[in-house]
């Protein structure tokens, strides 16, 4: 959740961002969601989505991002509950 708001802090551009979390029986849902253009100034010069990929397939997770239909972008991940596979 924390990159992928810094992501939208850099990167979006004047933007809003909202965080969605849901809550299951066997997994957590994160949904981070911004409505910017994408014309921010962020340098990208870190691990960025690959990171957040990285460490969520670590745990059996599963992540998705990429701009959304109506402008903006977001950031998806399922993590499972209980112990890492």
């Amino acid at each position: 959740m924390q990159e992928a708001l810094t992501n939208a802090l850099k990167h979006a551009g004047p933007a809003r961002a909202r965080v969605f979390l849901r809550y299951g029986a066997e997994d957590l849902e994160l949904e981070i969601v911004d409505d910017g253009s994408g014309i921010g100034n962020g340098g990208g010069s870190g691990h960025g989505l690959a990171g957040i990929q990285e460490r969520v397939a670590i745990i059996g997770g599963e992540m998705d991002s990429g701009r959304r239909a109506g402008g903006g972008y977001a950031v998806r991940a399922r993590l499972p509950l209980g112990s890492a596979r």
